[in-house]
């Protein structure tokens, strides 16, 4: 008898594919939202640069003028002691925090909240940015990192510059031991093996050399055993033109 599938020990909830939150250190907000922001410029001082194993990015301790501490994505270019601005009136410089409305087109921002208020949720890994397409009296369009557009509420505040820690990825790991340690990290099991490449007896997909004997679609309502490959697809293969 084979071992079991992956999805079916994931399933189990042991420890071993549990996130590690209990090495989470820091919750990254931004801080809450005042008339003074509202109305013109809270100032801020960046204290200390921290690193969270939960984020690929450093972040920024600040402390803003109310002598209220809280922990931001730091951009790129933003060094200790420097004085940031919070507030719909805050200048367009590097690490500034303003709600969208208030940004021109085609500058750099990161760390947008998706709604006003909830203290940054989108483009917050390493070296990511957005920029400003569009705007409208209801709506402001972002273009992501990835290429898409997404609307967002014209109070949503932002990040301006871009994500601090970019080019992370470039440095080659050059043993697998590297790669092993960087995923436990974050409980991401490496290596994984291939569903081919493995006995017949240990997955649905094995025995057969490069292809999969059968058809890698399966039904949602699959059980745990046989649910691997494409899961309730519409569509598989390339797309023709």
């Amino acid at each position: 008898m084979g071992k079991r599938l992956g999805v079916q020990r994931r399933g189990r909830g042991s420890p071993a594919w549990r996130t590690p939150d209990h090495r989470f250190k820091f919750t990254s907000e931004y801080p809450t939202y005042s008339e003074k922001e509202k109305e013109g410029v809270v100032q801020a001082e960046v204290i200390d640069f921290v690193n969270d194993v939960s984020r690929t990015a450093p972040l920024a301790k600040i402390l803003c003028e109310d002598n209220k501490v809280s922990f931001v994505i730091a951009p790129e270019g933003l060094c200790a002691g420097q004085l940031l601005q919070i507030g719909t009136q805050s200048q367009i410089d590097v690490g500034n925090i303003l709600p969208l409305k208030s940004v021109p087109e085609g500058i750099p921002l990161f760390n947008v909240e998706n709604t006003p208020g909830d203290g940054g949720k989108t483009i917050k890994s390493s070296g990511a940015f957005a920029y400003v397409v569009s705007k409208s009296e209801n709506k402001i369009t972002l273009k992501l990192p990835s290429g898409k557009f997404k609307t967002f509420h014209p109070n949503c505040r932002a990040t301006i510059g871009n994500a601090a820690g970019g080019g992370r990825t470039e440095k080659p790991m050059l043993k697998a031991g590297a790669k092993f340690h960087k995923m436990k990290a974050r409980n991401k099991r490496f290596p994984k093996v291939r569903g081919v490449a493995m006995n017949p007896v240990s997955h649905p997909h094995g025995g057969t050399g490069h292809h999969a004997g059968k058809s890698t679609t399966v039904s949602r309502h699959a059980p745990p055993g046989q649910k691997v490959g494409h899961i309730a697809a519409k569509r598989t293969g390339r797309r023709k033109r």
